[in-house]
């Protein structure tokens, strides 16, 4: 870097803070981490970046920012039933930032970091930091830990198994609309609710710790309901059929989707949700019953597995709904 505050400077002002509590971090001074797992546990690891203009506005807070990249990866690890452990941090910053810019954005980007990360109790212990000619891109690779043969798959689901979702869908996808301005009749209190869920996903960590012996398989929800469901059963070797009356949506969705049914069609293929999918057999709902109460999240059946390769979204009519869109791809790209 040619700023006066140099790549090791920043690392020891804003990421070396990140590292205390793990010992073989050594406070972010050497080349590599030396890192270990429990006996009778194996890592699990995921990588996620989020590239500024595409996956979040070049205005976001920065606290934000760095929330929902810590997120979106230990949502990954939620999925597999894996505890978050330890996570490594790669930073592309714009070269064209004046060191001012640079540095109020990392603090609070820092700051961010602090509080996710002590949400979640996991641990920074390494990453690289680069200048480059295009836009802000962040990476994060995620470490967990899971019991030997305890970490779920999504090719497990089975013919015959009940689908099961948490929290609410639709949300995030419906708040990345309001903040583009592209919904007439929401009002501010719902434009808060839906902006924050987009912002800021909550990794469903608890509930994933607790699906190992009651799931057969599981994914996160990050493409889309639909393109995850579809994940999921090409994995499997198998279908779905979707009730869609019982996927569950937050109150200010609902009142968006009943004034503008379209709408129920972006929630289900937005993506961004960062909720659970996940499968059971039909005996399990006394478990995930269980589940649902430690945990305080809603956890709501929406389908069953069929033999059929085909995803169907069924209207109250048992018509199937024919989408426009199949979720997320990340080579089709919208910039913000």
């Amino acid at each position: 870097m040619t700023d006066k505050m140099g790549e090791f400077d920043l690392i020891r002002r804003y990421f070396a803070p990140l590292s205390k509590g793990e010992k073989g971090a050594f406070n972010l001074t050497d080349d590599a981490a030396v890192l270990g797992a429990p006996s009778g546990e194996k890592i699990v690891v995921t990588t996620d970046s989020l590239i500024e203009g595409i996956h979040f506005f070049n205005d976001d807070p920065a606290d934000l920012v760095a929330a929902k990249l810590l997120a979106v990866n230990l949502s990954d690890l939620a999925s597999m039933a894996a505890t978050p452990a330890y996570y490594t941090l790669s930073l592309a910053l714009p070269i064209k930032w004046e060191e001012s810019k640079r540095n109020n954005w990392l603090e609070k980007f820092s700051n961010g970091l602090s509080e996710y990360q002590k949400k979640f109790k996991v641990t920074l212990v390494g990453g690289d930091t680069v200048a480059i000619s295009g836009p802000l891109v962040l990476t994060i690779t995620a470490f967990g830990l899971v019991r030997e043969n305890a970490a779920l798959r999504r090719n497990g689901a089975a013919i015959g198994d009940t689908i099961w979702v948490t929290g609410t869908i639709g949300d995030s996808a419906l708040g990345l609309l309001a903040l583009q301005n592209q919904l007439d009749e929401i009002d501010a209190d719902s434009s808060v609710f839906l902006v924050d869920r987009y912002r800021r996903p909550q990794p469903r960590i608890a509930i994933g710790q607790r699906l190992h012996g009651n799931a057969s398989a599981a994914i996160d929800v990050s493409d889309g309901l639909a393109a995850d469901l579809a994940h999921m059963c090409r994995a499997s070797g198998v279908g779905a059929e979707i009730d869609i009356a019982k996927i569950p949506i937050s109150a200010a969705a609902r009142t968006l989707t009943t004034a503008s049914p379209e709408l129920i069609e972006i929630a289900i293929t937005g993506g961004d949700d960062y909720e659970l999918l996940f499968t059971t057999d039909p005996g399990s709902s006394p478990a995930i019953e269980s589940i649902e109460k430690v945990t305080h999240c809603t956890i709501t059946e929406i389908g069953r597995i069929i033999e059929d390769p085909a995803i169907r979204f069924l209207d109250d009519n048992g018509e199937n709904l024919a989408l426009s869109n199949a979720g997320y791809n990340h080579f089709n790209i919208v910039y913000h």
